[in-house]
C-alpha cells in the first residue's frame, strides 16, 4: 500500500470521537455521506457556514488523504461511524503520536492506516506540511517509510499482523481463513 496524498495538519490534542463525527449524525444506516459531517462544529458555523480558519476547508486541503494529528487522537467512545467519517471523507491515513484504543480497532477493521510517531516527529511532520503549502507526501506501508516534498524520508513501524491485514486487504473473516488449516487440524485432534 502506497499513499501518496496532501496531508492536513491537526494541531489538535485529545481529539474525541463525537468531534470527529456528532451523535446526531449517526443515524445513518450507511457510511456514505458520512463525509460530510466529519469535524462538523470544527469545520462549519452554528448557521452551517464553513469555517475558513479550519484545515480541511483550506482549498489545498479539502482533498487531503492523510490527516497528521496531536496525541490521543480519537478517544472517548467506540464510534465506528469516526472511521467511517473519516474513510468517507478521504481520508486513508492517519499520523498520531497515540489514539483511542477502540478507535485503532475498528480502523484496523475498516482498513484506515494509522501511523504513530513520536509528538516531536509529528509537530515536524505537520511543520513540513505547511511550509511545503500542503504539497503531497507519500506514506509506504510496504517500507514502513513516509517521504515529504523535500525529499525527506520519516520511518515508523506498524504491528505486522495489522500491517499484514492493511496489505492483503483483510477482514476479520479473511485473517480467520488465513488459519483454516490450523483450525481443522485442531479440530480434527479433538
Amino acid at each position: 500500500m502506497r499513499l501518496r496524498a496532501v496531508a492536513a495538519p491537526l494541531p489538535l490534542a485529545n481529539v474525541d470521537t463525537d468531534m470527529i463525527i456528532p451523535a446526531r449524525f449517526m443515524k445513518a444506516l450507511t457510511r456514505d455521506g458520512l463525509g460530510r459531517h466529519l469535524f462538523q462544529e470544527l469545520r462549519y458555523t452554528g448557521d452551517g457556514c464553513e469555517r475558513a480558519d479550519f484545515i480541511l476547508n483550506h482549498p489545498s486541503c479539502r482533498n487531503a488523504g492523510i490527516l497528521v494529528a496531536e496525541r490521543n487522537f480519537a478517544c472517548g467512545s467506540s464510534r465506528e461511524h469516526a472511521v467511517w467519517a473519516l474513510a468517507d471523507f478521504g481520508i486513508r491515513c492517519v499520523i498520531a503520536p497515540s489514539f483511542g484504543d477502540i478507535f485503532a480497532s475498528n480502523a484496523r477493521k475498516n482498513g484506515l492506516l494509522l501511523v504513530r510517531l513520536a509528538d516531536s516527529v509529528c509537530e515536524q511532520l505537520r511543520s513540513a506540511i505547511t511550509l511545503s503549502q500542503y504539497a503531497p507526501i507519500e506514506v509506504d506501508l510496504e517500507a514502513q517509510t513516509i517521504l515529504l516534498a523535500s525529499g525527506e524520508t520519516i520511518a515508523f513501524t506498524v504491528d505486522p499482523d495489522d500491517r499484514r491485514v492493511l496489505l492483503e486487504g483483510l477482514d476479520d473473516i479473511g485473517r480467520t481463513l488465513r488459519h483454516a488449516d490450523a483450525i481443522a487440524r485442531f479440530e480434527s485432534a479433538s
